[in-house]
């Protein structure tokens, strides 16, 4: 399902997020599909999940879940159905290339109960881009959108991606996804940017385990993952502690410190 286009990047300002106008730091959600039976298979290897992750962050956006779905009509338009009506936004990536197993602007057009028809400014976009002739049947489903869409511009290879309502339509190719997202990342509201300490503890996870969730009762909106970790024959665990309220997230790092230093250890903050 990589093709030759599989794009990304929009051009109108998103809708404020589910639950936002109270004045309060508002908590952004997002999900992303990836779609593609060459993911499913171990043939390619996604590179979208960690690029998406980081850049919603940065704008307070929280990627919540990652879907990898088949390239079957029915598993992309319940999934995307699933996900749109419970996330503030939803990316995909993949399938919206020239060849056959390329259905996803198909579906998403069959989620939202609309027509996938020709548009015309994508359609132009190809045709000027395009040499006069090589714009064949194949590449011309392309230009083909839900309609009522709005376009993603494209600064790679030209053929768009598209925006239903919440959902964002990209593409599967690395370079094209990330360029397109770069484009569109302006016009996403996000909430309260999650910060993030990391403690580097030498003791095993066993020992610490009571400890942290002790610390988790303690500040259940403090994100609190341990993560076991192996330098020659030094063995420990790397404490990530993750919240939008920093004064919150420096309460729980100072509560977990003094719980390693109860258990004979010095954490060391890791930038």
């Amino acid at each position: 399902m990589p093709s030759e286009s599989d794009n990304t990047a929009p051009d109108t300002h998103i809708a404020s997020p589910k639950g936002s106008g109270s004045g309060e730091k508002t908590v952004v959600t997002a999900c992303l599909m990836i779609i593609g039976n060459e993911i499913l298979s171990g043939r390619t290897k996604d590179a979208n999940l960690g690029f998406l992750g980081e850049q919603l962050n940065e704008i307070g956006v929280r990627l919540i879940e990652a879907r990898v779905v088949p390239d079957i009509e029915a598993v992309i338009v319940e999934t995307l159905n699933e996900v749109r009506a419970k996330f503030d936004y939803v990316f995909t990536t993949g399938g919206i290339g020239p060849t056959h197993d390329d259905i996803t602007a198909a579906c998403v057009a069959k989620a939202f109960g609309v027509e996938w028809t020709l548009h015309p400014e994508a359609h132009a976009l190809l045709k000027a881009h395009y040499a006069e002739g090589d714009l064949n049947e194949a590449r011309l489903r392309m230009a083909h959108t839900p309609e009522g869409a709005s376009l993603i511009e494209n600064p790679v290879s030209k053929a768009p991606g598209f925006r239903m309502e919440n959902v964002f339509v990209m593409a599967g190719i690395p370079r094209v996804m990330q360029a397109m997202f770069e484009s569109l990342k302006a016009d996403l509201t996000g909430g309260a940017p999650v910060r993030s300490v990391t403690l580097a503890v030498a003791l095993p996870e066993g020992t610490i385990a009571k400890g942290l969730g002790e610390a988790q009762a303690r500040f259940p909106d403090v994100e609190i993952g341990s993560y076991p970790y192996r330098i020659g024959e030094r063995f420990g665990v790397r404490l990530v502690l993750r919240s939008p309220d920093e004064a919150d997230l420096e309460a729980a790092v100072e509560v977990v410190a003094a719980t390693v230093r109860s258990l004979g250890d010095e954490p060391v903050r890791e930038a």
